[in-house]
């Protein structure tokens, strides 16, 4: 790995799935909890790439996730419908005000 290249390196093609999460409440001790529990569900799906979630150095309620997927239909049709996000929504999405706003990005300019 040379110095420009970090481990999730998005330049290796498919879509950027980006969503920016914003916590309720104060108990990120518990959210890094599930957290630890709802990442290797998304890791192992079929079509992803990587995945990671950054803290936010402004903000210690807001998290950025990005998932590099194969193809929309790898995180839509894929993971979407698949019994881990069942269980990814049921540790996680309690934790978020708002619900966070999904979007897909495409390969870099």
């Amino acid at each position: 790995m040379t110095g420009t290249e970090s481990s999730t390196d998005h330049r290796q093609g498919g879509i950027l799935e980006v969503a920016v999460l914003d916590l309720r409440g104060r108990d990120t001790t518990a959210f890094k909890t599930a957290l630890s529990e709802a990442m290797p569900l998304i890791r192992r799906q079929p079509g992803c790439r990587s995945a990671e979630l950054r803290p936010c150095l402004e903000n210690p309620q807001r998290y950025l996730l990005l998932v590099n997927w194969a193809d929309v239909a790898a995180h839509e049709d894929g993971f979407r419908r698949s019994e881990d996000y069942r269980r990814w929504r049921a540790l996680l999405h309690g934790f978020y005000e708002p619900f966070p706003l999904v979007e897909h990005y495409g390969p870099p300019l």
